[in-house]
């Protein structure tokens, strides 16, 4: 196995910056002064159209901290109030690197970060007062006549895309007081906008004052966050060429740069010649070099970054509120000489261009590079003896069947030289000793230490047993006839849940019964002790040509023996509910019992074979019954009974 080299950049992160040297708030300003609110979007073009020169607001991103929220008010919002904690209420703002940290987030809200790739980066964070009014206000001075500028600001809705009824941001932005641009509705997206604008000062305007007025309401919505407050130079497109990125070797000859200056408005263009040297975090000024082109003579191994600020004086060249500056043009410098020290482990090969080596030793080798460089490279190879990595792996098989959450547990012994990487049939890696979300099947295990040395071992996870449940096919039954559930399930240990329209005797039982009334779907949910879940239903019906018969006596005995005395109707003890009308008849049609809200077979209620309290002659008789079923139904039955003695 072939040695790993591993380079590592090192970083910092800075941390948060806490003074603003403008006023950032919520106030209003006098009618006078401020135009009327517009509420509907103006279409302007927004940005710079050629190059841009420094953010003359230096903090205007809200600087960078491991806190999630700073505890030093910042006193950058005047009418507002530091809330010191997430989120703020109506009227309050706060910094925060991340709104998803708070334990009370209102649940319209959405969880984000700031607009840059800093993981710890800060944002405005503004729970809108209930009235409008100016939010950002800026006095400017010592500007550059004649000069264009951008302004401009990141805004984001914060309330989530699922939440109705909620007042969207409207934000204007005005100079002088005077309305240049207005967002219109700011959309409820999850998504950060850009809005502002450019502008050019007058001929003899060099101070102004920049704001941002709030349009819409506070209260129910209106919550927004701000981020990378910018107030730029425009000016003309600026160009190093050539290009593309360039590679040269220490001894080549030397390289000319050209500065390109398109679409100028300046009378005259002027440049000054930078470089960087860490990456192009900071340039410095190139000495005396004013002309539009540059020559490198004196290449060193490295990395630099070369541009050329441009204005439209020699004095403005100097002032970063008139100047803007070319994109950057970047030269690696590869070097003559390397000098590599590495350690394998005893029975690996380091290999490059020039050989293989597998004992410790001193190794010189002349290599060219891709880009036709002279290169000298020492090798200071180190052989350490395998020092047999041994480990204790624990497999977690996947939870549930069709679910792929298994989960490997390495604990490797005190051989070996950390860092260890972990691997998986070579293509699944990790630098910590666990892997989750595995799917089944055969994995080979390899753990490799810094210096190359392995373990390896063979690995096999299966799925468990599929968790099911039968609860039985389609079933018809009579109606008001009792029906037991008997579902097979293919675990013992299971917790039920029972879902149905009917009325179950329980519901999280493992054999329910109910009195069929009606028809409906009945549904079983299972869970075991892993969290696996399996589900049947059945649809359930009633047997309506089965249904709904009653049973009448055709004779009965009213002597006051205590047997039959009574004339009544039976059902099969379930389907029937109330008996809502008994009436009885003689021969002639007349009534001679009018009974109501009967229960069917109770023998203490129905005709007693009497008619105004005396006892009717032997003979047979009319009935009538309007019968209400336990599902609704209503039916009417006739018939005969003959009265003895």
């Amino acid at each position: 196995m072939p040695a790993k080299h591993l380079w590592r950049k090192a970083s910092f992160i800075p941390g948060f910056l806490i003074p603003f040297f403008f006023y950032f708030g919520f106030f209003s300003l006098p009618d006078a002064t401020v135009a009327p609110p517009v509420t509907e979007p103006i279409e302007l073009v927004m940005g710079c159209n050629g190059s841009l020169g420094e953010n003359l607001f230096e903090r205007g991103d809200f600087g960078s901290g491991t806190a999630n929220i700073p505890s030093t008010d910042p006193q950058i919002a005047p009418g507002y109030t530091y809330a010191k904690q997430g989120p703020p209420s109506d009227g309050l703002y706060v910094i925060t690197n991340y709104t998803g940290a708070w334990p009370n987030l209102y649940g319209s809200w959405i969880r984000i970060r700031d607009n840059s790739d800093d993981p710890n980066g800060y944002m405005m964070v503004v729970n809108a007062s209930y009235e409008p009014g100016i939010f950002y206000q800026e006095e400017i001075t010592g500007l550059c006549a004649n000069t264009t500028f951008e302004f401009s600001a990141d805004v984001i809705n914060l309330i989530s895309r699922s939440t109705a009824n909620h007042i969207k941001p409207n934000i204007s932005f005005y100079i002088n007081d005077e309305l240049k641009f207005t967002s219109g509705d700011i959309p409820q997206d999850e998504t950060w906008k850009t809005y502002g604008f450019s502008f050019t000062t007058g001929t003899n305007e060099t101070d102004l004052t920049l704001s941002i007025r709030n349009n819409a309401p506070g209260g129910t919505g209106n919550d927004l966050a701000l981020d990378n407050i910018s107030f730029r130079p425009c000016g003309p497109e600026a160009i190093v060429l050539p290009e593309p990125e360039s590679f040269v070797c220490v001894d080549d000859n030397p390289l000319q740069l050209d500065a390109r200056v398109l679409n100028s408005s300046f009378p005259e263009n002027f440049v000054q010649w930078q470089i960087s040297s860490d990456g192009g975090a900071t340039f410095v000024d190139l000495p005396g070099e004013t002309n539009f082109t540059y020559t490198i003579t004196d290449f060193r191994s490295g990395v630099y970054y070369y541009r050329f600020l441009v204005a439209g004086t020699a004095e403005n060249l100097q002032n970063v509120k008139c100047r803007v500056f070319s994109t950057p043009k970047k030269i690696t410098v590869l070097p003559k000489f390397h000098t590599v020290s590495d350690t394998i482990c005893n029975g690996l090969v380091y290999e490059t261009n020039e050989g293989s080596y597998t004992q410790t030793g001193i190794y010189v080798d002349t290599l060219i590079s891709s880009f036709g460089c002279d290169s000298i490279v020492t090798l200071n190879l180190t052989v350490i003896d395998d020092p047999r990595i041994t480990a204790d792996v624990i497999v977690d098989g996947p939870s549930c069947y069709n679910v792929n959450d298994a989960s490997v547990n390495i604990m490797t012994g005190s051989s070996g030289y950390p860092p260890f990487l972990y691997l998986l049939n070579d293509d699944i890696q990790s630098t910590v000793p666990f892997f989750s979300s595995l799917a089944p099947g055969d994995y080979d295990l390899r753990i490799v230490d810094r210096y190359g040395c392995y373990y390896t071992e063979p690995i096999q996870i299966e799925y468990p047993p599929e968790l099911t449940v039968d609860i039985g096919e389609n079933t018809m039954i009579k109606l008001g006839l009792p029906y037991h559930f008997q579902p097979t399930v293919s675990y013992q240990d299971v917790n039920y849940q029972w879902t149905s329209p009917l009325s179950l005797s329980c519901t999280d039982c493992a054999q329910p019964s109910l009195i069929a009334t009606a028809n409906g779907n009945i549904s079983l949910l299972v869970t075991n002790v892993a969290g696996c879940t399996a589900t049947d239903s059945i649809y359930f019906s009633i047997n309506t040509a089965d249904s709904y018969h009653i049973y009448a006596p055709n004779v009965f005995s009213p002597n006051s023996d205590g047997i039959n005395d009574r004339f009544t109707v039976f059902t099969n003890g379930f389907e029937a509910e109330l008996i809502e009308t008994f009436q009885v008849y003689d021969r002639w049609g007349s009534l001679l019992y009018d009974g109501s809200n009967i229960l069917p077979g109770d023998i203490s209620q129905g005709w007693d074979g009497r008619f105004k309290n005396q006892p009717v002659d032997m003979g047979v008789y009319i009935y009538r019954i309007d019968l209400l079923f336990i599902d609704g139904m209503k039916k009417t039955f006739t018939g005969s009974v003959t009265v003895i003695r």
